[in-house]
């Protein structure tokens, strides 16, 4: 699934270089590891991660892994992050003792913006029940990009989505200017591919200030195509219940926002891959299961 054959053999290929070059060494190690879950493939028993580096050890890169059973997959969905502890035994990598993780930041914003989530769901129940689950179809929305073009979601079929949010005035760097950095490596990276293949968005959760010069202008910072990263505005209300289908809650606080951080991945028909929520992960890792969705079959 997703393309994963194929990039079992690349991985599998590199991961292998690795452990000749370890001059047999690997076999007697075991490494505690941790990645972004690229590729799947219940039937066997394997999965793709594209693992953060270890140090002293290797760098980042994606690999593939067998489990020992196929139930400890059962949890696990692309774009999920996970840790595990990285074993070879018979020229087989193993990823032992999988479990899921976070890749959510544990800045003072984020935990207030968690803990603002947490009351809103406690006040309202119906919120989390609205937010979209991998492997159904995002809900049709309509906003205006950074050209004054207006854009729907549905206009974008046919075409890999990866979508997230920022504003212009964020002060903290490795917030919306990190999430929208992502952005800017992956099209970088699929430059041939991207309008075509591949479109980028970033939605403005501050509409009454990023508008007109100023979205246009915060667009030009990440060098952005218009043609291929939309940068969108529109009623606070609508930006509102798009953010809410991703569940993704900001609230003003004295000029600035408080807010949580998610990054979404949506495949070619509209539907939810992955919604990676926080910021403790890397373009290369976005890119990896970007690449993963815009292979797959259509």
């Amino acid at each position: 699934m997703y393309g994963l054959t194929g990039r079992l053999k690349r991985a599998g290929a590199l991961a292998f270089a690795i452990l000749a070059g370890a001059g047999g060494l690997w076999a007697a190690e075991e490494h505690a590891a941790k990645g972004i879950v690229t590729g799947l493939d219940a039937k066997k028993q394997s999965l793709v991660v594209s693992c953060e580096a270890i140090p002293g050890y290797m760098d980042a890169m994606e690999m593939p892994f067998t489990v020992r059973d196929a139930k400890m997959l059962q949890p696990i969905k692309l774009g999920m992050t996970v840790l595990f502890t990285m074993v070879e035994e018979n020229h087989v990598l193993y990823a032992d003792h999988l479990e899921v993780s976070t890749a959510a930041d544990y800045g003072a914003e984020p935990l207030q913006a968690g803990g603002l989530t947490a009351l809103e769901t406690a006040m309202d129940p119906a919120t989390k029940a609205n937010i979209v689950q991998p492997g159904h179809p995002v809900p049709d929305f309509e906003l205006t990009d950074q050209a004054g073009k207006t854009i729907r979601l549905s206009g974008l079929r046919g075409k890999v989505v990866v979508l997230t949010f920022g504003y212009s005035r964020c002060p903290f760097p490795d917030y919306c200017l990190r999430l929208s950095n992502n952005l800017g490596a992956v099209e970088k990276r699929f430059k041939a591919r991207t309008g075509r293949d591949l479109v980028l968005v970033t939605i403005a959760i501050d509409p009454a200030h990023d508008q007109g010069a100023v979205l246009s202008d915060y667009a030009a910072s990440f060098h952005a195509d218009p043609m291929d990263w939309h940068f969108l505005t529109g009623p606070l209300t609508v930006i509102k219940q798009v953010a809410s289908t991703f569940g993704m809650n900001f609230w003003g606080n004295e000029g600035f926002l408080t807010h949580s951080l998610h990054t979404a991945v949506l495949d070619r028909n509209g539907n939810l891959v992955a919604n990676i929520e926080g910021n403790h992960f890397s373009a290369q890792q976005l890119g990896d299961l970007t690449e993963t969705v815009m292979n797959q079959p259509q």
